[in-house]
């Protein structure tokens, strides 16, 4: 069983995957928002933040590579819809494909999309004077974390690309995500802001999992910061696994 789901899940990740190369304006629109944010804040905004000793460029880029994610994570939920709406899905289901693969499939081509663009995000903040003297290993759990931030994210998707009625109700779930790091310390220290603003900024996942990749990338102790962040990334992806799942199982029954 394990083996036929892997084999299944490869030839439709390869399906959905040829779907980005033929479509490369995927990656520059996923792209594009991120990187004008990150200009205008940086050249507009950066002189007005006070950062300490800390590049103000070095201090906003965790929060925009988590918008990267979520504006990536959006066309997972059209790619599901629009299969959904060709009528792919109900061909799939009359063949003898393992059911999870069609999803898996999404899933994974948006894992390789987001890397891609997180990438191109990285190399744009590197000639804006971007510069980390982090070591593998620190980089290594950066990666991980954003991993775990995508993949949570994109199940997420999955619930609208399988329940929305139009291609935008699929989509537009993204922008309140994209929305969230506005209001957490991605963009500056949350003490600045006011009371009740500052509860909300400092008790969502957004700042514990920008402290910690700002911490790493700066080479400073992470604390405990490191394991909210695990624990908001886990709590997601498994409800939102959860849900999609029971999503799926209704659209297919």
């Amino acid at each position: 069983m394990a083996t036929h789901l892997l084999g299944d899940t490869t030839v439709l990740t390869g399906r959905t995957m040829r779907h980005i190369t033929r479509s490369p304006d995927t990656i520059v629109t996923t792209v594009i928002t991120p990187i004008a944010i990150m200009l205008m804040f940086v050249y507009v905004f950066g002189g007005a933040i006070d950062t300490g000793s800390v590049s103000y460029v070095n201090y906003m880029l965790p929060g925009i590579l988590l918008i990267t994610i979520a504006s990536g994570v959006s066309y997972t939920a059209f790619r599901l819809f629009g299969d959904i709406q060709s009528g792919i899905f109900e061909r799939f289901q009359s063949m003898p494909i393992a059911r999870p693969g069609m999803l898996w499939a999404h899933v994974l081509t948006s894992l390789a999309a987001n890397v891609i663009s997180l990438v191109v995000v990285v190399g744009v903040a590197l000639l804006m004077g971007f510069r980390s003297s982090a070591g593998v290993p620190a980089w290594l759990a950066v990666a991980g974390i954003l991993l775990l931030f995508t993949l949570a994210l994109t199940w997420l998707a999955v619930i609208p690309g399988l329940t929305a009625k139009s291609v935008d109700g699929a989509s537009a779930f993204a922008y309140p995500l994209i929305f969230l790091p506005f209001v957490s310390s991605a963009f500056a220290p949350t003490d600045t802001m006011p009371g009740p603003v500052r509860a909300f900024a400092e008790h969502q996942p957004v700042t514990s999992i920008v402290d910690t990749i700002r911490d790493l990338l700066a080479q400073r102790p992470v604390g405990t910061a490191i394991w909210i962040a695990l624990a908001w990334c886990a709590g997601i992806l498994v409800l939102a696994y959860l849900f999609a799942g029971i999503s799926y199982r209704r659209r297919i029954s």
